[in-house]
């Protein structure tokens, strides 16, 4: 797609730093980004002599000012605070110092500035907790989904998507939807799949549009058959365990706090265009305390896992039994008949033996292991 004005400054500095990192597919990011490879490298030639300045009107801050005096600096820091009223001393010290700020306070000096000016609340304080936390060792090995909780727009619901790359972060999409459906997630992640190419594996909340494989159909969606038949590993949080989106979770709470806490949006539009603000701000401006103050886009690289919207033929192996599923989801196999998914519906699946024990299958879709059988039990039973 080309160069879009409403996020033209955020996109164009997006491109930069993912195409500046080591061993990056500069082509294949021109591809995505919809651009030409000409005016790719003069943005880039230009953001090596200006900055900052090559994608974004010249800031009012100054990025150096060796003679503020500490009074400057103090209000410097509560202008950025005002901007950021969710930020704490350790983002905003380190946020100053990206700048081009000098002489900036520690991160303790400025908590105290701003508990001096009672812009900390003792709530916020108790708030602040340590975390053990885990992460996948490389961009793209994992993606969290998750709709966040709906609010009402003057004219109706808005469904925050939102989709995260486990390792760095980064936030791949912050999308405004009308309904929380299959065909709505479809279409975002089609676009970012165009941008940012395909991930290992996506986890995904337990119910509706992800699935639940605790239930009947085994997990397997229409939306979850789709993003296996693209190569995707597709997998969902313990019930009752939204920790498992932990990251994700922890980027609601940002949301809330940094853009959503008292505002009221006309529409659909005018809160996307408040996610795409602060999306921009949360990749590339906001340090993220859990990456040593770094910010996401830091850490991020694109797939080079390209997306392709002609969907491959499923093929087996010759050893496999395939069966094609038929109506409500009901497939026959050794004389019994079994319920699987309706949204496999015209698909071949296949049952694989178990050579270690006598009688046991397993069911697959693809790569995806949905149902394991024993077949004498079941035959049994018939």
């Amino acid at each position: 797609m080309p160069w879009q004005p409403k996020d033209l400054m955020d996109t164009k500095r997006e491109f930069v730093q993912l195409a500046l990192q080591e061993g990056a597919n500069r082509r294949e990011l021109c591809r995505r980004f919809g651009i030409g490879a000409k005016a790719a490298y003069a943005l880039l030639a230009r953001y090596a002599q200006e900055g900052d300045g090559a994608f974004k009107p010249r800031s009012r801050r100054p990025h150096v000012s060796p003679l503020r005096t500490p009074a400057a600096m103090e209000e410097t820091l509560l202008e950025l605070r005002r901007d950021h009223p969710a930020w704490g001393g350790r983002k905003l010290a380190r946020r100053l110092a990206e700048l081009g700020h000098r002489d900036v306070p520690s991160a303790a000096t400025v908590t105290a500035i701003l508990h001096r000016h009672g812009l900390i609340t003792p709530a916020a304080s108790a708030a602040a907790q340590h975390w053990q936390r885990f992460e996948h060792p490389e961009p793209n090995a994992l993606w969290q989904i998750d709709f966040k909780g709906y609010f009402e727009t003057a004219t109706g619901k808005c469904h925050p998507l939102t989709v995260l790359d486990d390792h760095s972060r980064f936030s791949l999409a912050l999308q405004a939807c009308a309904r929380p459906d299959t065909p709505s997630v479809r279409a975002h992640l089609t676009a970012v799949f165009e941008r940012y190419g395909l991930p290992l594996r996506i986890n995904a909340d337990n119910g509706g549009p992800w699935g639940t494989p605790s239930q009947a159909g085994h997990g397997l969606s229409e939306l979850s058959v789709w993003l296996i038949r693209q190569g995707i590993q597709v997998s969902h949080s313990a019930p009752y365990h939204p920790q498992t989106n932990g990251k994700i979770e922890r980027f609601h709470r940002s949301l809330k706090a940094e853009v959503l806490a008292g505002r009221r949006f006309a529409d659909l539009a005018q809160a996307q265009s408040a996610f795409e603000l602060w999306r921009g701000i949360y990749n590339c401006e906001r340090p993220h305390q859990a990456l040593g103050l770094r910010t996401p886009i830091e850490r991020y690289r694109s797939s080079p896992r390209t997306y392709i919207e002609q969907l491959a033929t499923i093929e087996y192996s010759p050893d496999d039994t395939v069966r094609v599923v038929g109506w409500n989801g009901a497939v026959a196999f050794q004389g019994v008949k079994l319920r699987v998914s309706t949204a496999l519906h015209r698909l071949p699946i296949a049952f694989r033996a178990d050579p270690q024990a006598d009688g046991f299958y397993d069911a697959f879709f693809c790569h995806h292991h949905f149902m394991r059988l024993n077949m004498k039990t079941l035959i049994d039973s018939n």
